[in-house]
């Protein structure tokens, strides 16, 4: 009878770690909301992210989006090319000339291409159908980490994106009470090498945590616009500001991919990045001066949360790189909650008015 039982995909139920009834469950509803077939749960987005890169073999390599999560390029730079045979390259999407020049140089062992849209932290967004192409003609899958839209306002799978990752941490729990990761995809091979490296490895979630993301999938929608509204609201303000310099968020004109925004999502998100003026010292006295935001590297929850990337979540990144990036020490990336927006907008005012008293 287990085997019947569709929350076990056909394998049914025998030792708690291959799989069990609740795990199954939400793994069912993660995958309905990607519009995929399967989803394979892990302990975290981490996690997720190693079992993507365990379906490749030492020699072959992976092409990834220069701008990704500070973790996701520490794991590819300290662990995946120099430990396991697989080097992993970066580059802006963006720039097809780069692009060719890598896949030229790759000697067709490009065997996947790793796509953050929006980006982290600098909300750099891609044409994903763009990216699928170049797969395609490679020979190679296309894995997309889904995380800033969620599945409500973006589905790779549409665009043609082989494998969608999620740190379900982040919007899909979005109650700061969870850790965890998915995979999803509609390629079945794909699908069975990564159940045989979530039960071989070991990395999965307990029971309770796949209820309480369960739980918090079901509000999803509710909380994704929400935040959005805010998030939209306080990118404008932010545009008026005398302390800042830039604001980057993909639902304002401004963003130089606003356009493939417009297209491939269904809507803008609540993430923030802008850049105050002066330096070091005036991020410091905005994050410090910040009462409703929360100083915190995660995001993606009910409350709202600010950090100094530079200093926090890409630390690690190499200098050089986060040069190159725009990642300085100006750039405070905001992950707006679903508080009163007319609070966030108060809290960020008098932060910022506390960093331009300091200049003058």
């Amino acid at each position: 009878m287990a085997r019947e039982d569709p929350n076990s995909f056909g394998m049914g139920f025998e030792y708690s770690r291959t799989g069990n009834p609740t795990r199954g469950v939400f793994e069912r509803a993660v995958a309905a909301a990607e519009k995929t077939k399967y989803c394979v749960a892990f302990s975290s987005g981490s996690a997720a992210t190693s079992a993507v890169i365990h379906l490749l073999s030492p020699g072959e390599k992976v092409l990834s989006i220069d701008d990704v999560y500070g973790g996701t390029q520490r794991y590819f730079r300290k662990i995946v090319n120099p430990r396991m045979g697989i080097e992993v390259d970066f580059v802006d999407f963006g720039n097809e000339d780069n692009v060719q020049s890598k896949l030229k140089s790759g000697n067709g062992k490009i065997k996947l291409f790793w796509l953050e849209t929006p980006t982290n932290p600098t909300l750099k967004v891609t044409c994903i159908r763009s990216v699928a192409a170049w797969a395609k003609e490679h020979n190679a899958l296309l894995a997309v980490d889904n995380t800033f839209c969620s599945p409500y306002f973006q589905n790779p799978i549409d665009y043609g994106a082989d494998i969608i990752v999620h740190s379900v941490t982040k919007y899909i729990n979005g109650h700061s009470d969870v850790v965890m990761g998915v995979v999803c995809t509609n390629n079945e091979d794909v699908y069975r090498q990564l159940r045989f490296t979530q039960n071989g490895v070991g990395a999965v979630p307990s029971p309770f945590d796949c209820y309480l993301a369960h739980r918090g999938l079901k509000t999803l929608h509710l909380r994704m616009e929400a935040a959005a509204r805010n998030a939209n609201a306080i990118a404008l303000f932010l545009e008026r500001h005398d302390c800042v310099s830039k604001v980057v968020y993909p639902g304002l004109k401004s963003h130089p991919q606003h356009d493939i925004a417009t297209r491939q999502q269904n809507g803008y998100g609540a993430m923030i990045t802008f850049y105050c003026v002066g330096g070091r010292e005036q991020s410091a006295i905005i994050l410090q001066n910040l009462r409703v935001f929360a100083l915190a590297e995660s995001l993606g929850a009910v409350e709202s949360l600010a950090e100094c990337p530079s200093l926090m979540t890409h630390a690690s990144v190499p200098d050089e790189q986060r040069k190159l990036l725009g990642i300085d020490d100006t750039l405070i990336r905001l992950s707006v909650g679903v508080e009163s927006c007319v609070d966030l907008i108060s809290d960020l005012d008098s932060a910022l008015n506390a960093a331009l008293i300091s200049i003058k």
